[in-house]
């Protein structure tokens, strides 16, 4: 559980560099790609699922602060790559500044859905909106996988570099 604003905003901060360096990675022609024809979400562009990235993050703040499920519209160009970033940084420094001086105590107030009955914690609503993020990272990552981009590890580790270091693992600590 997260018992404090400032270290839920340390540990948005590094779910949030991580969503830049991946929207970063990005080559000129993800501004063109749409995935095959589909409805809703599944047929939204990288540049949708940017913009939504962004905007989510300022509906999530308003529900946390008590002003309502507001949704807040991106202020960016699906279509122009070069407005990805910005309105990323730019909804992540107003949600920092959204919560930052909000009481602590608040990560355990409850707090009333949208859409269903019932309420959730504070911190809870805030982890919703961490994972939100992190799916829709995912979708873009895979996206660029799938087109054969680069997709940057997510530690900085690739799975064949751990997976080059098990002999020796499996030497020092088998029993």
């Amino acid at each position: 559980m997260i018992t404090d604003i400032a270290s839920y905003l340390r540990f948005f901060d590094t779910v949030r560099r991580r969503t830049d360096r991946d929207v970063a990675a990005l080559p000129a022609e993800a501004a063109a790609w749409r995935p095959p024809a589909a409805g809703g979400e599944a047929g939204w562009s990288i540049g949708d699922i940017v913009g939504h990235i962004g905007g989510t993050r300022l509906y999530f703040a308003s529900a946390y602060r008590g002003e309502g499920w507001i949704t807040t519209k991106s202020e960016m160009d699906r279509d122009d790559q070069r407005t990805w970033l910005p309105w990323l940084q730019t909804s992540a420094e107003r949600f920092v500044a959204l919560l930052r001086d909000t009481p602590d105590t608040w990560l355990t107030r409850r707090i009333e859905m949208v859409d269903t009955p019932g309420s959730l914690s504070g911190w809870r609503m805030l982890m919703m909106m961490l994972e939100h993020e992190v799916h829709h990272r995912s979708q873009i990552d895979t996206y660029a996988g799938l087109q054969g981009w680069p997709v940057p590890h997510i530690f900085e580790r690739s799975f064949e570099s751990i997976d080059a270091l098990q002999s020796a693992q499996h030497a020092r600590y088998r029993r």
